[in-house]
């Protein structure tokens, strides 16, 4: 009898048609929940609104307050979120942002949980949009803001701006705002007499909470790369590629004070990678000295005559003093506007923005 032989199976698409499929879903998902959360926090808005004018109109106090939360609950049993405290929150959230109009399309994109975080921890108006472009930027979480507000993230960027050279300023006019002075490397949980290869092999087994402290647009090309000169080979400490500003991003670390030989080192690599590596539509590569510690004025010298973009940036590995932070932030405002606003008032005009540009 002749065996017939049965047709073979399709082939399964490939995975990366699978992927796109997934990825749909989880761009209609995003969206989704994008929506719910603009109502949601737009209800409360409304419903600060509505607390702060009865308050203002009528004289309503902690009594009425209470009232109307028992009264939700009862008129609408499955609706949390409405508990007295969370409604004087409400009332808090409209009269924060009343007056903060370009500030109304921040506030409504991100979770709730993540604006009453910058709204009870932000003492300063500027502060709080700091914090809302960049946690609207950056993606994060409420875990990675809570981190940036303990580690005074604001006050650090608007006390120490990044340290650029003249081709950065030229080539990347925006690169300060995807930059910083100081890294905080508070998740390594390395000793203090670390070394450049203990600080190196940290940062790599933390790789995506570096890539966070980093920014959300730096992406991870190779440890200890490899650039060929000649007939030898460099090692350089790290390589990325920043999404924003369409270049190679060299890092090497520093474990000691910056010292101005450091800087010559970083431009050869910078010269080998713009030659060797950068793709012909990519822009120039921008260097980054991370060291431990830096002198403000070896910095200024250093980069003054420089030719490369690079950056001298420094890094800690415990969290700052907060108040100490926020005190020097006050006599800097002092120092510009002496009969100006006390803390928690306007910045004075003409101070450079820090965060995200625009």
């Amino acid at each position: 009898m002749k065996k017939t032989l049965s047709p073979a199976a399709p082939s399964p698409p490939e995975e990366s048609s699978f992927a796109e499929v997934v990825a749909l879903i989880q761009e209609a998902r995003q969206r989704a929940f994008q929506a719910v959360n603009t109502e949601l926090i737009d209800l409360y808005w409304r419903v600060g609104e509505y607390i702060s004018r009865r308050i203002a109109e009528d004289g309503w106090g902690k009594g009425t307050i209470l009232s109307l939360s028992a009264f939700i609950r009862r008129a609408e049993p499955g609706f949390t979120g409405f508990s007295p405290q969370n409604l004087w929150r409400m009332r808090q959230f409209f009269e924060t942002y009343r007056d903060e109009p370009k500030l109304s399309p921040l506030v409504r994109v991100l979770p709730w949980t993540h604006n009453l975080l910058i709204m009870s921890r932000s003492k300063h108006p500027e502060e709080r949009e700091f914090y809302l472009r960049l946690s609207r930027r950056e993606r994060w979480g409420k875990r990675e803001l809570e981190r940036q507000l303990a580690g005074a993230l604001y006050e650090r960027t608007v006390l120490s701006p990044p340290k650029v050279s003249p081709a950065v300023r030229e080539f990347y006019p925006d690169a300060a705002t995807f930059f910083k002075d100081t890294y905080l490397f508070d998740f390594l949980q390395i000793s203090s007499d670390h070394t450049e290869t203990d600080l190196h092999r940290a940062l790599i087994r933390n790789l995506g909470r570096f890539l966070t402290e980093l920014g959300r647009d730096f992406c991870f090309i190779g440890s200890e790369y490899t650039i060929q000169v000649g007939g030898r080979d460099f090692a350089l400490d790290l390589l990325f590629f920043h999404r924003g500003l369409n270049c190679l991003v060299a890092l090497e670390l520093k474990v000691d004070e910056f010292q101005p030989e450091h800087l010559g080192k970083l431009e050869f690599y910078l010269e080998a990678l713009d030659r060797d590596i950068r793709k012909p539509h990519e822009r120039p590569s921008i260097g980054v000295l991370l060291c431990a510690t830096k002198d403000s004025e070896v910095v200024e010298y250093a980069l003054s005559r420089s030719v490369s973009p690079a950056l001298i940036t420094e890094y800690q590995t415990l969290l700052p003093d907060k108040k100490l932070l926020r005190a020097k932030l006050h006599e800097y405002y002092q120092l510009l506007d002496p009969a100006g606003p006390k803390a928690g008032g306007k910045r004075p005009a003409g101070r450079r923005k820090g965060g995200e540009a625009g």
